[in-house]
């Protein structure tokens, strides 16, 4: 098998998710946290009780704080280079659940900036336009918009750029080069970028004059960065952010990650029914090569996207999703039915979620915060 690659700007292989542990040296969020989460919050979302959200660095010190009456703010983001995908959404919704179980603050960062200094053939005209964009996705999802500050980098500038440099005195370039394979030909906006995406772990410590506990709920690639304002946080006086990471939304086309760059294997909240049928029914699959085939030989789940699709997030109901990789795994249930019931489910989610995302544009500024 390939060696695979998690950066914050690149995912590539077949990622092995345990590895991944070691490698960043993180924790597994293991049964008894799980409980806990239960007991605290009244239930489980479902992104944590399948184990989609995995990983994690202190969180059983966020639970802590949060028993003691300490309680914490949730801080997440999106860099906004295209339009949302499905795979963005993912950390969102539990960061919604996350906000409705414990009465959270929510610090939601716009990076038109670093998409900016990332993508060679963007504008600032052009990740300004998407974070506008991609913010409409974010209300549409239920935030509180009394507990929810949404912001770009570019127009929030003021109010991070005091932390950013705290955060840059800290940090060395030698320690940027290791973290994210920085090389002599890495524009200097993106060495300094990782001090702008602290920034808002440290935001509400500061307003409040006290040590605010902050827990980032985001896909494992994001933790680099992290790991740089977790050593520069006790330095300058601020607590550690917690964070819980998940998997990768599976790509349409196989593979560990849905891909912005490749538009055929991702979803996108602004895609048409037609659209994401086609999708659907063009993806692989764990499927046979003929339908005698699938009925002797039986179906590969584990493989399958349009399964990954429906145990991430389009099938709520434990028992019949194990049904499912069960008559999968037996032949009595082909692909194309599969294909089917996704693409019914993912429909029904995109007619309301299409909905509700433009009524959002007459409440966007209920959230969006500027200095």
């Amino acid at each position: 098998m390939r060696e695979f690659q998690v950066t914050p700007w690149e995912v590539s292989g077949e990622v092995d998710y345990e590895r991944l542990i070691e490698r960043f040296g993180t924790s597994e969020i293991d049964e008894p946290l799980l409980r806990r989460i239960e007991r605290l919050a009244g239930g489980l979302h479902l992104l944590l009780r399948r184990r989609i959200f995995y990983s994690h660095r202190s969180l059983d010190w966020i639970l802590d704080e949060y028993e003691r009456g300490n309680r914490f703010v949730l801080y997440t983001g999106r860099g906004p280079s295209g339009h949302t995908h499905l795979g963005h959404l993912m950390p969102w919704m539990l960061t919604r659940w996350l906000q409705e179980k414990f009465e959270a603050k929510l610090l939601f960062q716009l990076t038109d900036d670093e998409k900016f200094l990332f993508k060679q053939e963007l504008s600032l005209e052009d990740t300004k336009r998407f974070a506008y964009e991609n913010a409409l996705d974010v209300v549409a999802l239920g935030f509180e918009p009394d507990k929810t500050e949404i912001f770009l980098n570019t127009e929030y500038i003021k109010s991070q750029y005091r932390l950013a440099l705290k955060v840059a005195k800290r940090t060395t370039f030698s320690t940027a080069k290791a973290v994210f394979g920085f090389g002599n030909d890495t524009n200097i906006g993106l060495i300094f970028f990782t001090c702008m995406q602290s920034a808002p772990c440290f935001l509400e410590t500061e307003r409040q004059g006290r040590a605010v506990p902050v827990l980032i709920p985001c896909a494992i690639d994001q933790d680099p960065h992290f790991r740089i304002t977790r050593d520069a946080a006790p330095h300058l006086g601020y607590p550690k952010p917690a964070l819980v990471h998940c998997k990768f939304f599976p790509s349409l086309a196989g593979g560990s990650k849905m891909s912005a760059s490749s538009p055929e294997s991702s979803i996108y909240t602004t895609d048409s029914p037609e659209e994401a049928r086609r999708k659907i029914m063009n993806a692989f699959t764990g499927g046979q090569e003929s339908v005698a085939m699938q009925r002797r030989l039986g179906g590969r789940p584990e493989v399958c996207s349009v399964y990954s699709y429906l145990s991430y997030i389009f099938e709520q109901d434990d028992a019949r999703l194990e049904e499912r990789q069960r008559a999968c795994r037996a032949g009595e249930l082909l692909c194309g039915e599969c294909k089917q019931y996704l693409a019914e489910r993912v429909l029904e989610f995109l007619e309301e979620h299409q909905r509700r995302r433009e009524r959002a544009r007459d409440r966007l500024e209920e959230f969006m915060v500027r200095d």
